[in-house]
């Protein structure tokens, strides 16, 4: 009798959560449908901003200015978009650099590859695989582990590597342990099974990388998701009105628009 109670018990526990995940993911398709690129949101108890991006959008990846020094600032970058008559929707760090800024794994911007992939597997999270490379292709977007991603490289205009892959096949990390402690600030990319959505993910607070996955997979229902980092994670969305100070960044990734 008891075991059964507890069967029922856990089945309507699991009903409802997936209930409130279901509304939570209505209520960002409503906000997104009014025009809202980036809102708040929250799941199981952690807040998340979440920058949603369609595939024929000016989404575009930057590192270096003309004069090939590292832009590494929103200020910077959104000064460099708005001398091109553009104007910086929402931007974030995308993907994990060295000291000087150089991005670790593969990066490609405007066509142009400027470094190359890492298919071995290494320490940090960087190397925890499987990791991937988020990709903006000529008409939609991707993330894609890392070893497919070498063995049939697609069309990117844009690229960046990053680890580990939070979500993959519709599957969390294995290495993933749901109670760790190890929580940071996270940020990172999923994309919708038809590659015509992308939404940029930063935690409000401290997270583990199984609950950052889970928003993902449960709220976002995203197939494939990356990680881009912890720590140094920040936004810059005026909508919300973020615009996250810290050190000088690598890659960041930023919606332009133009004409406004």
């Amino acid at each position: 009798m008891s075991g059964c109670s507890a069967t029922s018990r856990n089945a309507t526990m699991t009903a409802k959560a997936m209930r409130n995940s279901a509304a939570l993911a209505l209520l960002l398709v409503a906000g997104m449908a009014r025009g809202e690129t980036c809102r708040t949101m929250n799941h199981d108890g952690d807040g998340y901003a979440v920058c949603e991006v369609q595939a024929a959008a000016d989404l575009r990846l930057f590192l270096r200015d003309p004069e090939d020094q590292p832009i590494g600032t929103f200020d910077r970058l959104r000064e460099r978009v708005e001398a091109e008559g553009g104007r910086l929707v929402f931007a974030m760090n995308g993907g994990m650099y060295h000291s000087d800024r150089a991005p670790v794994g593969l990066y490609i911007e405007n066509g142009e590859e400027r470094a190359p992939i890492v298919t071995s597997a290494g320490p940090g999270n960087f190397g925890m695989q499987p990791n991937g490379v988020f990709c903006v292709g000529p008409d939609r977007f991707a993330v894609v582990e890392t070893l497919a991603f070498a063995a049939a490289p697609p069309d990117c205009r844009y690229a960046t590597q990053s680890g580990p892959m939070l979500v993959i096949g519709g599957a969390l990390h294995p290495r993933f342990i749901a109670g760790s402690d190890s929580r940071y600030v996270r940020n990172g990319v999923g994309v919708s099974a038809d590659g015509q959505t992308a939404w940029f993910v930063i935690s409000d607070a401290p997270v583990n990388f199984d609950r950052f996955a889970r928003f993902f997979r449960d709220v976002l229902s995203a197939p494939d998701a990356l990680y881009f980092d912890g720590k140094v994670s920040r936004l810059y969305a005026p909508g919300i009105g973020r615009d996250d100070i810290g050190f000088p960044m690598g890659p960041m990734v930023g919606l332009v628009a133009t004409g406004e």
